[in-house]
Formats: structure tokens, sequence, C-alpha cells
């Protein structure tokens, strides 16, 4: 996508997070600098191999992040920033910099805050594997029933940030749920976030990945629901809400059950009284929480209209 950009490249910062990327890292250096991008950082999480000296080479600046963990490297690098617009992009080769376009384009434009770039709008077959296909979307649709926005790939490792928005983020997260935690953070505080389309292409057969679906995909689906108890508390105690109630009726069934064939459970009748009542406990709490998040959000709201003013 060929948009014109109309300030000068330099304020624009590509910030490359890296971990052992020798096989890809110089290669996508010189691609935004074909692109006429020489504002490039490189926040390395000490590489056993040649990233850094291969970045360096290439002429990107090299920091080596002082803690360990993506989340922890964003973190840092955040820190260091101080550009007009930051564009955050994976040092494995799967993303193209002639995509950086595409994801400036509507902050530059003033429509956006932060833009994400949508993987799932073209890409390479081999790109995906079956289990992280499944995985990404489940964890998509969580994010969409929890926080009530649907932004289709909240995992990207390609994302555009005005400085606002970076100086304006309050992380935690040290590993690969800061994709996450961006989004939550961005949802919570009513930036302005679009969603553009991008390639995404197979890994580089020397690149291995740094991603465990099983144990980074439980991380990211438990980081969701716990911060949706500040943003949307009904939903994180109507979980809880929802499977105590349900075990209270199951058990309860059981001792319905039981009571017919001539067998008095009075342990479990205690059991089902508790589960039940507990549940509906949660959903009280849920409902007193909302009521208290949605004035929070609203005085909030009133805050920031009156320091545009």
């Amino acid at each position: 996508m060929d948009i014109q950009i109309p300030l000068d490249k330099n304020d624009v910062c590509i910030l490359i997070p890296a971990l052992n990327e020798e096989a890809t890292i110089k290669q996508l250096i010189e691609d935004f600098q074909a692109e006429g991008f020489e504002n490039i950082l490189v926040i390395d999480g000490h590489s056993h191999d040649r990233t850094r000296e291969l970045a360096e080479e290439s002429g990107a600046r090299v920091v080596v992040q002082e803690g360990k963990g993506k989340g922890q490297a964003v973190q840092e690098a955040f820190q260091l920033i101080e550009d007009p617009y930051t564009v955050m992009i994976d040092g494995d080769g799967t993303y193209l910099a002639s995509d950086i376009y595409t994801v400036l384009g509507p902050l530059l434009e003033g429509r956006a805050d932060q833009t994400i770039g949508n993987r799932f709008a073209n890409y390479e077959p081999e790109a995906f594997t079956k289990l992280n296909l499944t995985g990404n979307k489940v964890l998509n649709k969580l994010f969409g029933l929890a926080y009530g926005i649907w932004l289709e790939d909240i995992l990207t490792g390609y994302r555009g940030f005005t400085r606002k928005v970076i100086k304006g983020l309050n992380l935690n997260e040290m590993g690969f749920e800061i994709e996450t935690e961006i989004t939550v953070e961005s949802v919570k505080n009513e930036m302005k976030v679009e969603v553009v389309p991008i390639t995404y292409v197979s890994r580089h057969s020397a690149a291995a990945t740094k991603l465990n679906p099983f144990r980074d995909g439980i991380k990211i689906g438990k980081t969701i629901i716990r911060m949706a108890r500040l943003h949307n508390p009904m939903f994180y105690f109507g979980i809880f809400g929802t499977i105590l109630t349900l075990s209270g009726i199951g058990v309860g069934l059981y001792v319905i059950n039981e009571w017919l064939s001539g067998v008095t459970r009075i342990p479990m009748t205690i059991l089902t009284a508790l589960l039940i009542l507990t549940g509906i406990q949660m959903f009280i709490f849920g409902m007193l929480s909302d009521l208290i998040v949605s004035l929070h959000r609203e005085t909030m709201r009133m805050l920031r209209k009156n320091n545009e003013r």
C-alpha cells in the first residue's frame, strides 16, 4: 500500500524486540531502510547468537534489556522512545516492512491512537499451525466477550502507536501476554484503535519460535480474564458465578435423584445450597462492581474532556 507520509521518516521509531534472531534481523532492518526508515531500535533480550552484532552492523541502535521476557523488553523500550510515532514489529521475519505504510496511515491521519496489524487478512498457508490458528481465534473470541470490542487479532506483533499512547500505557506483564495487556489498556483508556490488514508470512527455517502454544496460550487467556476484573467485572464475576451455580445445580440434581431412591444426602444438600448461594453472590458482586466501574469510567471521561479544553 503506497501512502505518502507527510512527515520526516526519522520521526517514526521502528521498535524491534529481539531474542536470538540472527537468521532474520539483518534482512528486516535492511527492508525498513530500503523504505526510507533509519530510526530503528532493537531491544535485545540477551541473545546468545549474533543478533546484536548483525543489528549494529546494519545501522540499528541496539539496547540490551535489563530484565527478561518480551513484556519487559517492550516496557523498557517505551521508556526510551520519544519519537512522535512508534511501529513495533517482531524480529522473526514473519512481517513485511512494506506494510508499515498501512500501519502508519490511520495514525498520521488522526483516525487512530494505535493500529493493530491483522495477520488473518492475508497469511501464507504455512504461517500458522492448526493449533496456533485455533488458539488465536479462541483467544480473540474470549477478548471480544470480555471487553465487548472485536479487534480480530489482539496477539499480533505488528502495531503502530503515537507518543501519547506509549507514554500513557501502564504495563506490567513480562512475557508474551504484553500484546494482550497493551490492547486491554488501550480499550480501558478509550483510545482510538484501528485494525489494518497486513501480510503474515511463514517463519524462516532457521528461526525457531519462542512461543509455547499451550503454556503461553493459557497465560494469555488468564490475562484476558484477570484484567477484565477492572474493565468488565460482570464478565469476570459472572464466570465464577456461573461455574458455582451450575456446580450447585449439578450436585442438587444428584441429591434429588438419591432422595427419590430413598437415600438422604444431608452434607451434599448443604453443599448444594452453599454453591448456589455463593454463585448468586458472585453475580451480585459483579453487578455492584460494574456500577462502580461505570461511574469511574464516566468520571475519567469527563476529566479527559476538561483537560482537552
